[in-house]
């Protein structure tokens, strides 16, 4: 069942909201250098939210597992059967209770948290910092304990969080909220990955939906100044350093589209393979408390059977499969891993740790590029190294689970300051993007609102269309006759030109269909078998609107009847007329609505 309108409203704001002074509102509000201001606090504040996130799980890691100073959990060569064991249980108990007790805080317990990408897509850039920063918290719990989830949901969720709140504090329009909210989501990777191209393009591609000049200097703006503050605030790892890459020749381009390919469907079976373990789960009946907790002992098993890299997000492990001293793994060993990881993944969300498959994309694409460099040689000649194709498939399997092909191909740009290989992963990543596209649909985040039956495909900006109902465009003046009126009795009630169609209802005034009044006049009259009537000739009888109909329902109603109005009824239960809408009025509001929101994409609203 949708849920109301104002329980949704209610549901996004945190209680009443610390206003701006006046001076600084209408500054922000009434020119582009004033949200470059506001853009450049969100990137401050996102950087330290990233930089306090990082270093808390990597102090939890350090506590619970023994960890050096710059050690990495999933880098570790071995550790005690007990400690990882217990640590993800125990890790995952207190999540249970922490999203137990965390319900109470939250202004409409039970409802699923909004996402900026849902934030910008319906509710103009709104969304609950209370909430974001809850689902935050969750997420330090769980990577924290060694769950195998990225911490990039939980750095953009409370980044968004915190920028929607400014936004909302300077009552910023909806199209500056939306890109407002794409500033904190830019400068949370951007901070993360020390990459702020990547995090810029995150927010054009991910966040905001959309690129346009109007936007682009808040965003890169709030990028670049997170990538600043983290890199001030906290070390960061070295970036990947390739061996010498050979010149690529045009024949290196295929093999690398099949990588591309090959990762495509990777990415739509874990997908799918997350979307089983949730089902299994809740097919279960396991409690809801516990669940964190068998999850945390899968993984554990899972980290004693394969390897301790499949704990937390993987930042060490990649960096150790891509180091050019790293371990030699033969193809056997890498398929191994591969499946242990991700099957890691999909028990850790499946089973409720809260975090993302961001970073978790990038460390099984590495190691699919490393498996297809292995395997490849006996079918297709080839001088690039398999550290090339780590690259490759990082950035190709990443985008089939993620979205964003501009964003991975800057994010291994960034990361390995190669411009050869990165033409090589633009190509790739366009044959895994459009594959994922054309055949699945979906990127994890938009097939998980599909799960809860949003129909939310990107973050464009579709929330104007669903406020854009039937209620507000009908005509409440409706002309009514009964429909056991005989046709002699309503020409005279409704001569030609008096009006183009008329509603019937029945003995008790419920909804029986619309009456043409041209047709009605042309209509015969047969005397012999008695007087006919408007019954005869009624038309949409089933068919009919409801008032929280939005526009494009109401729209693809009137094509599929070929009606040129239909009338608007209370409810299907009890039909009872309280309007008419005309599919000429509908098509003129959705294009000038259309039309506004256009203008405001590229700046042309004031």
């Amino acid at each position: 069942m949708t849920a109301k309108p104002e329980t949704i409203r209610r549901s996004l704001t945190d209680g009443p909201v610390v206003q701006a002074p006046g001076g600084l509102r209408a500054l922000v509000r009434g020119s582009e250098v004033g949200l470059v201001g506001l853009a450049i606090v969100v990137g401050c504040l996102s950087g330290l939210a990233v930089s306090g996130m990082a270093w808390t799980t990597q102090a939890l890691h350090r506590l619970f597992y023994g960890l050096v100073a710059d050690g990495r959990l999933s880098a570790v060569p071995s550790l005690a059967p007990a400690v990882v064991l217990s640590v993800p249980v125990i890790g995952g108990i207190v999540l249970g209770l922490a999203i137990r007790f965390g319900n109470r805080f939250r202004r409409v317990p039970g409802r699923p948290v909004v996402d900026p990408i849902e934030a910008n897509a319906l509710h103009g850039g709104r969304l609950s910092l209370r909430d974001s920063t809850l689902v935050a918290l969750q997420n330090l719990i769980s990577n924290g304990c060694g769950a195998s989830v990225g911490l990039e949901a939980g750095y953009t969720q409370i980044s968004a969080g915190l920028a929607s709140r400014l936004g909302l504090g300077f009552e910023l329009r909806r199209s500056d909220m939306r890109v407002l909210v794409g500033c904190g989501a830019a400068a949370a990777i951007a901070a993360a990955f020390d990459a702020p191209l990547t995090g810029a393009f995150y927010a054009f591609e991910l966040i905001i939906g959309t690129y346009a000049i109007a936007s682009l200097t808040p965003v890169v703006a709030a990028a670049l100044v997170g990538a600043l503050v983290s890199r001030a605030v906290l070390p960061h790892p070295a970036g990947i350093v390739l061996d010498p890459t050979p010149p690529v020749s045009p024949g290196d381009y295929l093999p690398t589209i099949g990588l591309g390919l090959i990762c495509a469907g990777l990415g739509i079976l874990i997908m799918q393979t997350v979307t089983l373990a949730e089902a299994s789960v809740r097919r279960s009946g396991l409690p809801t408390l516990a669940r964190p907790a068998l999850g945390g002992l899968l993984i554990g098993l899972l980290a004693i059977v394969a390897s301790p890299q499949v704990l937390s997000a993987g930042h060490g492990a990649l960096h150790l499969n891509l180091a050019q001293e790293g371990p030699v793994l033969g193809a056997g060993a890498l398929i191994g891993l591969f499946c242990a990881k991700a099957l890691a993944s999909a028990i850790s969300i499946g089973t409720g740790f809260r975090g993302g498959l961001f970073f978790a994309s990038l460390f099984l694409g590495a190691i699919a590029g490393k498996v297809y460099a292995v395997l490849m040689p006996p079918l297709i000649a080839t001088a690039l190294p398999p550290t090339t194709y780590a690259i490759v498939g990082m950035s190709s399997l990443a985008v089939a689970v993620i979205g964003g092909p501009l964003t991975m191909t800057f994010l291994a740009l960034e990361m390995t300051g190669d411009f050869p290989v990165t033409a090589l992963v633009l190509v790739a990543v366009i044959a895994s993007s459009l594959t994922v596209r054309k055949t699945f649909g979906y990127s994890f985040a938009t097939w998980r609102f599909h799960l809860r039956g949003e129909s939310i495909r990107s973050a464009h900006d579709i929330g104007w269309i669903r406020t854009l109902t039937v209620g507000q465009m009908m005509r409440r003046d409706v002309r009514t006759v009964r429909a056991d009126t005989t046709l002699a009795t309503f020409r005279r009630s409704f001569p030609l030109g008096s009006a183009s169609q008329v509603v019937a209802v029945d003995e008790v005034g419920l909804y029986a269909g619309i009456v043409l009044v041209p047709e009605a006049h042309a209509a015969p009259i047969d005397e012999q078998a008695g007087a006919t009537r408007v019954a005869d000739i009624l038309r949409c009888r089933g068919d009919m609107l409801l008032p929280q109909m939005n526009a494009k329902e109401a729209a693809a109603l009137f094509d599929r009847t070929e009606s040129e109005a239909l009338a608007v009824v209370e409810s299907r239960q009890t039909a009872r007329v309280i309007g008419l809408l005309t599919e000429k009025h509908t098509l003129r509001r959705y294009s000038e609505e259309l039309d506004r929101q256009r203008a405001a994409t590229v700046g042309e609203v004031g």
